[in-house]
């Protein structure tokens, strides 16, 4: 992936992959589980969120 070099949109990719993550995490529950958002949920999509603003990044080659 290109460098990012508008801070904004790496924000706006990060929050979106992390709120990507939440949905596709709990929409995948069955009824008996509930309809909450665990713990380990909530730690996927923080090193979602991280992953996205480390692979954007405007300086460095993350593809080496």
């Amino acid at each position: 992936m290109p460098a990012v070099k508008d801070r904004g949109i790496r924000k706006f990719l990060a929050v979106l992959a992390g709120l990507a993550v939440i949905y596709f995490g709990t929409t995948g529950r069955s009824p008996e589980e509930g309809r909450g958002i665990s713990g380990g949920l909530v730690v996927l999509a923080l090193l979602a969120s991280l992953l996205v603003w480390y692979l954007t990044r405007p300086g460095g080659d993350a593809a080496k």
